[in-house]
């Protein structure tokens, strides 16, 4: 359950399949090591959802210095 299937989820997939796994924990009645696999299925998902919400802040932290770079190029000193 790992590498290139990770690699194609959208956030929103992996935000809800990562809330799927929370409820099955949560509601509990699965074996131990139906757990574990939840718990790494879980883990594997939170990455997902990381690595997106880490790239869309380095492009809104990239166009947030882009738009300041212009600004500041255009208001005189």
């Amino acid at each position: 359950m790992t590498g290139k299937v990770e690699e194609s989820l959208g956030y929103e997939q992996a935000r809800d399949e990562l809330i799927e796994v929370v409820r099955r924990l949560e509601a509990g009645g699965t074996t131990l090591e139906e757990s574990l696999a939840l718990w790494e299925r879980g883990e594997e998902l939170a990455k997902v959802c990381r690595r997106w919400l880490d790239g869309a802040r380095a492009r809104l932290d990239a166009a947030l210095a882009e738009e300041e770079s212009a600004q500041g190029g255009e208001g005189g000193e």
